[in-house]
This record gives structure tokens, C-alpha cells and sequence, in this order.
């Protein structure tokens, strides 16, 4: 019960800021770059496309989904074509996950050891990335590797986007050598997302069950 599923193992995931002159677009990313978007970011939201292969199973998963930020600790993110649909929130220390077919729901406490299951939780995180992170810039992205322990996450590659909004793609690598992408599609910020969107209600017919 307690790890969930593959895919819940390699859920994500980031995101286009309205600040930005639409005409620009980012061939390199720096610290500073991390740092000036996430000063005045509030909430984030957009569309993913996930890549995760699993080395034991020498397998490659692909799923699509939404992802909702708001900062510094308010997530929610949906998996539309999954076999199961499934969504996750988190507030604070707090993570639910919810299973529509199998009408199950289950809360636990989230901390830093989770991150290597829901690397998406990172993207709240990137304003103090010099704070968590070593830094290399490499190939025009950055490769960051976890100053403290991070649920298994070796490493951690920004790499910059097309669009407004520098960052374009994410790759984790974790200690059994498991690779996830996710590439981000749609992405806007500061649009005003409700606390609400945050908030839980189990569907008629569905228990939360406590795994705190």
C-alpha cells in the first residue's frame, strides 16, 4: 500500500511566465535565471508529457497529464490517460493520493524522502536551488545533484525551453539508474489558482485511509 504503483514511483512535474516578451526564447540556463522567475512566480499550471524508464523491468512508460503549483507548498497533479486515473496533492506535509477506478484514496506525510516518487514536488522547491542543490552548468541546462538526501534522486537536469518560459524538460536519475522525463507543454503562471483547487472531498462511495 505504502508505494503505491510504477507510475505513481515516476509521477512528475512544471510553465510559461506571463512576465516574459513572448517573442523570447531561452538557449541556456543559469542559477539566475532560476532564481529571478521564481521571485515573482505565485502559482504555476500547464500540461506534461512523461517518459520513465525502469531499468530492473528494462521498460519504458509514457504518460500524459496536468500539473498546478502554487508556492511555496500547494500541488495537484492529474494523470488523464493513465490505466487508472490518479491524482495527487500535497499541502505542506501532507500528500493524497487518489485512485478513481479502484475508488481509493490514501493520505500520508510527505517529506524529502518522497521526492525520488514525486519528482514534480520539485518545482516548488527551485527558488533556493543553490540552497539544495550542487550546481553544473552543462550543454546550456544545469545539472543539480541533491546536497542532503532526496528519495534516492542521483541527479537532476534542467534543461531550457523554446518558449517563454526557460525551463523546458526535466531528467532525474535515481540510484537504481531509473530515468524520468518530462517535457512541458502549455504552461502559464500567476493565473489566480484557488486555494480550493487544493483541497480534497472523497467522491460518494470513496474512504481516505490514513497511512500517517
Amino acid at each position: 500500500m505504502r508505494r503505491f504503483s510504477l507510475l505513481f514511483f515516476s509521477v512528475v512535474f512544471l510553465v510559461s511566465f506571463n512576465f516574459f516578451d513572448l517573442s523570447m526564447a531561452f538557449t541556456s540556463l543559469s542559477p539566475e535565471d532560476i532564481r529571478k522567475i521564481y521571485r515573482d512566480i505565485k502559482d504555476i499550471r500547464g500540461d506534461f508529457i512523461q517518459k520513465a524508464y525502469l531499468k530492473d523491468l528494462n521498460r519504458t512508460d509514457t504518460y500524459r497529464g496536468s500539473f498546478f503549483i502554487k508556492i511555496p507548498s500547494k500541488m495537484r497533479w492529474i494523470y488523464r490517460d493513465a490505466k487508472d486515473e490518479i491524482e495527487v496533492i500535497i499541502k505542506g506535509d501532507d500528500m493524497i493520493l487518489y485512485q478513481k477506478r479502484q475508488k481509493q484514496a490514501i493520505r500520508e506525510r510527505f517529506d524529502r524522502s518522497l521526492y525520488g516518487q514525486t519528482p514534480v514536488a520539485l518545482l516548488a522547491g527551485l527558488g533556493d536551488i543553490e540552497d539544495d542543490f550542487y550546481i553544473e552548468e552543462r550543454d546550456g541546462g544545469l545539472l543539480l545533484r541533491p546536497k542532503r538526501p532526496m528519495g534516492g534522486i542521483i541527479s537532476l537536469e534542467l534543461r531550457p525551453s523554446s518558449g517563454e518560459f526557460p525551463i523546458g524538460s526535466l531528467i532525474i536519475i535515481d540510484r537504481r539508474s531509473n530515468r524520468i522525463e518530462i517535457r512541458l507543454k502549455d504552461v502559464s503562471t500567476n493565473t489566480g489558482v484557488s486555494d480550493s483547487f487544493f483541497e480534497f472531498k472523497p467522491p460518494e462511495g470513496v474512504k481516505l485511509q490514513e497511512l500517517r
